[in-house]
């Protein structure tokens, strides 16, 4: 995946480095005093795991001083427990009063990325793709999104006017899927597509008498999955895509995956990711 554009990251970065140092970074200004020297700094991993947002650390202490960066493996790769990751020289106040900002923002979507990756081999050798979602933390979308399509995941709609998803409370403000879907094609610009959310058999059946695009079956249990995939794939109404959603784990993506559906959707891997823990050393 291409790096997201810096008029979108650096004032991000800009805000964080901003809250982080505040009026000074009192104790290394203290001792580095007016030498500043310059030193070398090296990052290990202490657990094993993917390591992704090396670049947008880079940015991070550029932001404060040149910085010589020699990261020491690709971004979106595994690394070992213990491996070193990352070689740098800077200035010291450079590396100290830019550390903690680039290393949490690596260490989480490192976190999101490994998790990411689990779930892409759970389903590697099927034809269905694992697809994030809008669940994301405030302001960080678009670097946790980076983070899944790096480890493997296919990247949902960023926002809401990347396409129209009509879901459970549209419906219910509408009056019905035929009313709603009706209401959203006349008014959305092309070539955007629309997906609709079902739950039922009946919803199912009300969608493909509509010109939706996508069918998401929501969080149905997986006989009555297949068979709608099947009654989808059988039906006169040409619509090509299917999704799934709703309480996907690792322990039951696969069985999702087998009933036939394009795309699985899932919160999980950026909501329950866990960071991955990283040091930095001088």
């Amino acid at each position: 995946m291409t790096l997201p554009p810096k008029v979108i990251l650096e004032p991000l970065f800009r805000e964080w480095l901003q809250e982080d140092i505040g009026r000074g970074d009192r104790a290394t200004n203290a001792i580095t005093g007016t030498t500043n020297p310059e030193k070398k700094a090296i990052w290990v991993a202490k657990q094993s795991g993917i390591i992704v947002g090396l670049p947008f650390a880079e940015h991070i202490f550029n932001l404060l001083g040149e910085i010589q960066w020699q990261p020491q493996l690709q971004e979106g790769s595994f690394c070992e427990e213990k491996q070193e990751i990352l070689h740098c020289r800077a200035k010291t106040n450079t590396l100290l009063s830019g550390e903690r900002v680039a290393l949490n923002l690596v260490m989480h979507l490192s976190g999101i990325a490994t998790l990411t990756h689990r779930y892409v081999e759970q389903i590697s050798d099927l034809p269905a793709q694992l697809v994030d979602t809008r669940k994301t933390t405030p302001g960080l979308r678009v670097l946790e999104k980076y983070a899944t399509q790096i480890a493997g995941a296919v990247n949902h709609r960023f926002g809401l006017d990347d396409a129209a998803m009509v879901k459970e409370n549209h419906i219910q403000a509408a009056g019905d899927i035929k009313n709603a879907i009706a209401q959203v094609r006349y008014s959305l610009p092309y070539p955007l597509t629309i997906e609709v959310e079902t739950t039922t058999q009946a919803e199912v059946e009300a969608a493909l008498e509509t010109d939706v695009d996508i069918i998401m079956l929501d969080n149905m249990s997986f006989p009555l999955m297949k068979e709608m995939v099947n009654l989808i794939r059988e039906s006169s109404t040409p619509i090509k895509t299917i999704e799934a959603s709703g309480n996907i784990t690792l322990d039951n993506i696969r069985d999702v995956a087998f009933t036939g559906v394009d795309y699985i959707s899932t919160s999980a891997p950026i909501t329950q990711a866990n960071w991955l823990d990283l040091s930095m050393k001088l």
